[in-house]
């Protein structure tokens, strides 16, 4: 859809979807089989479907597992899945039979909550995947294989005060409109009601919600629905052609604007209340630049969204700031608290006697004109998936206006949605946060043993992280390994050489922009040599120095900014990967001890510095972490094993492990369990300490 018609001074136009059906594919497949290929292929494609939006069904005979007889089986797509990723098991399958008589305890609207709680009495062959609240919308229609997808073209028909007339323009009675109603049975009951008194139809526009239709093959339904998102998009492509959308533009896009996210995204982070810190995510894509910089985007921003799924993700309306005013710290603050009250108000407003207590207020989405759109959410995920679907909501307003008034869900409607306790209820079976969810940490050597291993260790208990390597082909693919270890929206890489301040900056300002700011900075990047006094030239002597010494200076001194701008969400931490070598003295390596040594002691200089911001630092000093390091594959193998008369091999590793007090090989994860414990909240208490991790060395005791 990214056409960059805006900048030619014309409305981005939506993007037209074609069949992809295989016959060849699809051909042996049994019906259940010939739901999934055809719900993966709606699913799969943005142009059809939103992410997890959209449900598909398909009625199957299917043997009784306790009579043995022929019975006619409900698939549908379960509660919380989505269609382009899921497999059989994501469906629901329910007796279509018991399903036509749930009926029997409908008396009206005000049942629609209760008939929810009958669909687990009608689950075929003890299926444990949960039906969802949009059953009703296929058990009650006669037709064997049903779509209901909300694509933006459709939605904007949906949501535009003309979408109506033009549902008859471009389909006559082929598709019937139907009045905004909640998902639920009286959605379904409508729907049925419609389809019986108007034969000839193949399907229905729900008002504000989407679009639903029907078919007697799994091939025919797919196509019909391609088929309908296609000749929407048409129709509203020749609207747009007219002239550029949302009334012109009025705020240039900035070519400095990612720069200006990275700094003002950490801000807005560290101004947010809550017990659970934000994740961030930022976009400026040309159609989120099209809106923020229209002369009509304050309007239409103010109105909030439309269709269900998308207010679920982005709350009743974004908070929008005056790029003008982006410096001033006062002016934030108060924009958020503004925002915090507005939707107090809301609540207040609409909340029923058995609501939920209100949730979080803070804004999901900040539109800044000239700069774009960020999101933020508890985690990175839903940060993102929330600015996708904010995406979606342009999408609509623009293909809405250019056949009429864009018409944003009623407020109480919203409300109801947003407070529904059975929305309340599936919030309240998610499991509970990992213990680093919601911190972001960057890692200096990331692609090296000890900075991988801390990085999964992070990973594994919830943070995001940056890995900054100078060696960007390597930190590259550890971030791709990691990325299909635990999700790609979690991890980030960035190429950085620690000694060169630009370098330094921008992996910063890089992490600002990707997650929103920066609660933990583990300094690891290092090297090591080795060298009789005599031997230590100026250059190997300052090369030390430099990555040691300068390199973590460096590191934290453009780190400390964005750590100060969280003291008010719990604190922050530094952790110095050190050596026993900076306490313990080591013939033949001074330069590469006495850097060391000054680390660790900048270390303790900037733990007086950091506690009245909250900023914790400590330091982890390793000994001989051969296997899985860098370091230890170069020159510095050769040149200790030649300082300790020993084999560069294996026989170097036993050297090592029998020098230690307690006979072990120190390994990177042991490092790494150390870092992540002085990066958690289980060691709040503790700054301006050391922890070795070097299986026992006398000569290293820090007291």
């Amino acid at each position: 859809m990214n056409m960059h018609a805006s900048l030619a001074g014309e409305a981005i136009p939506f993007a037209i979807p074609a069949s992809r059906w295989d016959d060849g594919a699809a051909s042996g497949m049994s019906e259940s089989e010939l739901l999934l290929y055809r719900s993966n292929l709606l699913g799969s494609d943005l142009t059809v479907t939103n992410f997890g939006g959209g449900n598909t069904s398909a009625k199957v005979m299917e043997s009784d597992p306790l009579t043995g007889e022929q019975v006619e089986v409900l698939w549908v797509k379960g509660s919380g899945g989505d269609i382009g990723s899921m497999k059989l098991d994501g469906f629901a399958t329910l007796y279509e039979e018991k399903l036509l008589a749930l009926e029997g305890f409908y008396a009206g609207e005000e049942d629609d909550d209760k008939m929810v709680s009958f669909l687990p009495h009608c689950t075929f062959n003890l299926n444990s995947r949960a039906a969802s609240i949009d059953t009703p919308l296929h058990s009650l229609l006669p037709y064997k294989h049903i779509d209901h997808v909300h694509p933006d073209a459709i939605i904007a028909l949906a949501a535009s005060s003309n979408g109506e007339a033009v549902t008859q323009a471009i389909w006559g009675g082929e598709i019937g409109w139907l009045p905004w109603k909640r998902p639920g049975f009286t959605l379904g009951v409508m729907i049925r009601d419609f389809a019986k008194a108007n034969p000839q139809a193949k399907g229905a526009m729900l008002a504000g919600h989407g679009i639903i239709c029907w078919a007697d093959t799994a091939k025919e339904c797919y196509e019909l629905s391609v088929r309908l998102i296609a000749e929407a998009a048409a129709y509203l492509n020749a609207k747009l052609s007219d002239g550029p959308a949302f009334g012109g533009q009025k705020v240039k896009a900035r070519e400095d604007r990612k720069q200006v996210a990275a700094a003002l995204m950490p801000r807005l982070r560290g101004l947010m209340t809550g017990n659970r810190r934000k994740m961030g995510h930022f976009s400026d894509d040309d159609e989120t630049l099209e809106f923020v910089g229209s002369a009509d985007f304050e309007r239409l921003a103010a109105l909030g969204t439309s269709c269900p799924d998308h207010f679920l993700r982005t709350k009743i309306a974004p908070l929008t700031l005056d790029p003008a005013k982006l410096g001033d710290t006062a002016y934030l603050a108060r924009s958020l608290a503004d925002y915090r009250a507005l939707y107090a108000a809301y609540y207040d407003r609409c909340k029923r006697a058995n609501s939920p207590a209100m949730r979080d207020a803070n804004p999901v989405v900040v539109l800044v004109p000239g700069v774009g759109r960020m999101t933020f959410a508890g985690d990175k995920a839903t940060a993102r998936i929330a600015g996708e679907f904010y995406l979606n909501a342009i999408n609509v307003m623009r293909g809405a206006e250019a056949i009429g008034d864009y018409i944003a869900l009623d407020e109480q409607e919203a409300f109801d949605i947003e407070y529904w306790l059975l929305e309340e209820a599936k919030l309240q079976r998610m499991p509970a946060p990992k213990p680093m969810a919601g911190k972001i940490a960057l890692v200096t050597g990331g692609a090296g043993g000890i900075g991988a291993a801390t990085a999964a260790r992070l990973l594994k208990d919830g943070a995001c992280v940056m890995l900054a390597d100078r060696d960007g082909a390597v930190v590259e693919d550890v971030r791709a390994g990691f990325a299909q270890a635990f999700g790609k929206d979690v991890v980030r890489s960035v190429t950085c050489d620690v000694t060169d301040e630009a370098q330094v900056a921008a992996a910063f300002a890089t992490c600002a922009r990707e997650f929103g700011g920066l609660d933990v900075l583990v300094a690891n990047a290092g090297i090591a040599s080795s060298a009789p006094i005599e031997e230590t030239t100026v250059e190997l002597w300052n090369r030390n120095f430099d990555v040691l010494a300068q390199g973590y200076f460096l590191t934290a001194k453009h780190a400390w900014p964005l750590l100060k701008g969280m003291a008010d969400q719990g604190g922050t931490s530094v952790v110095f990967i050190g050596s026993k070598n900076a306490v313990a003295a080591a013939a033949g390596a001074s330069a590469y001890a006495s850097a060391k040594a000054a680390a660790n002691h900048l270390a303790r200089c900037l733990a007086l510095e950091g506690a009245p911001h909250g900023i914790r630092v400590n330091v982890v000093n390793p000994d001989a972490v051969i296997r899985g390091s860098r370091i230890w594959d170069g020159d510095w193998r050769k040149e200790r094993a030649a300082s300790n008369k020993v084999d560069a091999g294996e026989e170097l590793e036993a050297y090592y492990r029998n020098r230690s007090m307690l006979k072990r090989d120190v390994l990177p994860e042991d490092i790494a369990e150390a870092a992540f414990w002085l990066a958690s909240d289980a060691s709040a208490k503790s700054t301006g300490n050391m922890i070795n991790v070097d299986a026992g060395n006398v000569q290293a005791f820090t007291r």
